[in-house]
């Protein structure tokens, strides 16, 4: 049967596009569900500060009457001009188990990218680092994290049947949190905080917003992941828009900041307890007990398991050992919380710096993702 490609125009589309991915792996252990009313406001311009420098387009793939596909189609204008290329990015990619339906999705999105000048289709990308990039390659069997995408293996494979090669890799590590922190850990993170005159802050609620310390510290990750691939500025904006979102979620205690002797910042480490079951349980709602699921989680039994959300260190601190100042602070926290072990987010291959920091704690490579690349 012919596979039909539909541009979303509608609400009531959209809303298909969304929940496609839900219907796809309903049954699946390892996926964890996004929330249906974040999702919703992703994809609407005027709830996502994105658009202030991205367009898109969302098309659904239909056998007869039967959705069997989706796939969003990206411009970042700010990360192509950042790095000088002309580029469309697929996203939010999904599909059964039939060539004709991915080869159909992506070159909608190329046919897209086309019309608009590009030259080069890659993704699985989002809007901007912060949303879920990089299909898994590894690690079908371990269950996902909030911020990362999960997809069947069978996904890799069509990939590299329609002529996609490798663009990135990034990799993901269980890291165990430890019974007590090894003696040298300990004398160089006490070392490093005088040799650089650096201490060690504990954020209050109050100064999120009288200090302006969620500025600080978005501030402080524009700066750090500036040079990392595809990465974009965040704009005032959507700064803005996760200081609301996201920092009154966290618990305080999670977070460690390291300033120097004028108090400017120049690290900060955020973790959280997993949401992975929680997620699963509330189905990706909020309503009518999803709220429960998701508030269980984070503030009455908290899992064994811990998400270590975002690592930053500004760039003349980066080979200095300052980040290992973060998980001096963390990691006894940890264990007075009772996390047995974390997840690292995805951290490119290439980055050896970001993946030495973990040489202290016993760890493994449990997963991989990679972002693919084709000429148009």
């Amino acid at each position: 049967m012919t596979i039909t490609i539909k541009k979303v125009t509608t609400k009531k589309e959209l809303k298909k596009f969304i929940r496609f991915n839900y219907e796809l792996y309903k049954d699946n252990p390892y996926s964890v569900p996004d929330l249906y009313d974040d999702m919703l406001n992703t994809f609407n311009p005027k709830k996502n500060p994105a658009f202030e420098f991205c367009e898109a387009e969302y098309f659904l793939a239909y056998k007869g009457e039967e959705i069997v596909g989706r796939v969003a189609a990206i411009i970042n204008h700010r990360a192509n001009d950042t790095w000088n290329k002309k580029e469309v990015r697929f996203g939010w990619l999904d599909f059964i188990d039939e060539e004709e339906v991915s080869s159909a999705l992506l070159k909608a999105v190329e046919q897209w990218g086309k019309e608009k000048g590009m030259e080069a289709i890659v993704g699985p990308l989002g809007f901007t680092d912060m949303d879920a990039e990089g299909m898994l390659v590894e690690g079908f069997d371990q269950l996902s994290t909030m911020a990362t995408i999960y997809n069947y293996s069978y996904y890799p494979e069509h990939m590299e049947q329609l002529g996609f090669e490798k663009e990135a890799d990034w990799v993901e590590y269980k890291l165990s949190v430890p019974h007590q922190l090894p003696d040298k850990f300990v004398r160089i993170s006490e070392i490093i905080l005088q040799k650089y005159n650096l201490k060690i802050k504990k954020l209050k609620r109050s100064e999120i917003k009288k200090q302006n310390y969620g500025q600080k510290i978005f501030d402080l990750i524009n700066e750090a992941y500036a040079p990392l691939y595809g990465y974009s500025q965040m704009t005032q904006g959507q700064i803005n828009q996760y200081i609301k979102m996201y920092l009154p979620l966290i618990d305080l205690r999670m977070v460690s900041l390291v300033e120097d002797a004028e108090g400017n910042l120049v690290a900060v480490g955020i973790a959280m307890p997993s949401l992975s079951k929680a997620l699963q349980k509330a189905k990706g709602k909020m309503l009518p007990f999803g709220w429960y699921h998701l508030l269980k989680a984070l503030f009455i039994k908290r899992p064994r398991v811990l998400d270590l959300l975002l690592v930053g260190v500004k760039p003349e601190y980066q080979s200095k050992g300052v980040n290992a100042l973060l998980f001096y602070d963390l990691v006894p926290i940890f264990q007075q919380m009772g996390f047995e072990y974390g997840e690292s987010n995805p951290e490119l291959e290439l980055n050896k710096k970001v993946q030495a920091q973990w040489s202290a704690f016993e760890s493994v490579q449990h997963k991989r993702r990679r972002a693919y690349k084709k000429m148009i």
